[in-house]
């Protein structure tokens, strides 16, 4: 059966670039790698052929070799003969700059040989929250019920049946890699077996499968402080799922909205509302009382001749900054309400004002017309 092409198993282009080549890869090693598919044979399957295409594509002289001969570059369908320039048997660490961003794998297996590969770090978990603007305003003090992984309190995460240990891959002999001779090159995989582990459990532990960890829910507090914003993120060291076979814990992350309000809008640490007044208090002069995000009111001074959409400012009357004492301002944009439903008392003295008024009641009007009249009369000349 003929092999798939290595870019069509990756889905990238055959002229796309090296940064393109790897997210690919990094997207396609999440969603088939066995540990987020246990017992998936597929799944299985799929990973190592991804990871075959990407050992290849990513490095310039053995993707130029790909490039120009194919599949037969590595088969041995080009004859015998030493590894070419490049392709020395040290070729190691196939997957390390990968799996150091996916799994956090890098600077935490402690100790060196199989033993190390086997305790794998758990994989971080996020959680969505959504708060008040009032709870973001004062902050909270929040419980979450989490259901995830957690090392399993039979086998104190080892995976072995009490009593017993894992022990080395006979296949790997503990290094969880295998060298194959193909043509010009050596090729270092994972192996097969033990999934690049390095260990094999012969007697898995009855309570967790052999996996060292079990599903439970967890009931966790959570503080949030007083003005965060909507996507704020919150992380939790150490509190995501369980790493396989004793490995350490992945973080938590809380992931914040904040609902919308029926009185304010927010950017950043300020605060906008709006609020209408009469047609008379705009004209004559006055106040109105306006919500503030404490839980109160407070008045604010409509000067004689406000317009529609003026805006006034309440200093220190916003949210509070993130881990400051400062707050943000409020800005109050007064909308003036036509009246309606009018009796005909209401109309005839409205009638009475309008042919009251002269152009110096209503300055904005009277200019607006002026240069309409002056445009027009531009145009004609």
């Amino acid at each position: 059966m003929s092999k798939r092409d290595f870019y069509e198993i990756l889905e990238v282009s055959k002229t796309c670039n090296d940064g393109e080549l790897k997210s690919s890869y990094r997207k396609l090693a999440m969603k088939w790698h066995p540990d987020k598919n246990p017992g998936n044979g597929e799944a299985e399957a799929r990973f190592k052929e991804i990871s075959q295409a990407y050992d290849i594509l990513k490095d310039p002289q053995r993707r130029a070799a790909y490039d120009r001969f194919g599949h037969a570059a590595f088969d041995g369908g080009m004859g015998g003969g030493g590894a070419g320039p490049g392709f020395g048997s040290d070729f190691a660490s196939t997957f390390s700059d990968i799996f150091d961003d996916l799994f956090g794998m890098g600077g935490r297996r402690g100790g060196g040989g199989g033993g190390a590969r086997g305790r794998e770090r758990g994989a971080d978990l996020r959680y969505n929250m959504e708060i008040t603007l009032e709870e973001a305003f004062n902050g909270k003090d929040a419980t979450i019920h989490l259901p995830t992984s957690v090392v399993c309190e039979t086998c104190s995460g080892s995976g072995a049946k009490p009593g017993t240990q894992p022990s080395a891959c006979r296949t790997c002999s503990g290094s969880g890699r295998i060298r194959q001779a193909q043509g010009f090159f050596t090729l270092e995989r994972t192996c097969p077996a033990c999934q690049g582990r390095g260990q094999v459990i012969e007697d898995p532990c009855p309570s967790c499968a052999g996996a060292g960890r079990t599903t439970r829910e967890r009931t966790l507090q959570v503080a949030i402080p007083p003005g965060v914003e909507d996507g704020t993120r919150i992380r939790l060291g150490n509190e995501g799922e369980a790493g396989m076979r004793g490995g350490p814990p992945g973080d938590l992350y809380i992931f914040l909205s904040i609902a919308p309000h029926e009185f304010f809008q927010r950017d950043g640490a300020d605060l906008f509302c709006r609020v209408p007044i009469s047609m008379v208090t705009a004209a004559l002069g006055g106040s109105t009382e306006v919500p503030t995000i404490e839980g109160d009111t407070t008045k604010v001074k409509v000067p004689e001749g406000t317009q529609s959409s003026r805006r006034f400012r309440l200093s220190g009357r916003g949210m509070p900054v993130l881990r400051t004492r400062n707050r943000g301002d409020m800005y109050v944009q007064v909308v003036v309400e036509t009246p309606q439903n009018l009796t005909r008392r209401q109309r005839e003295l409205l009638a009475e004002f309008d042919a009251e008024c002269s152009k110096d009641n209503h300055p904005e009007a009277a200019g607006f017309f002026a240069k309409v009249k002056d445009f027009f009369a531009g145009d004609a000349e």
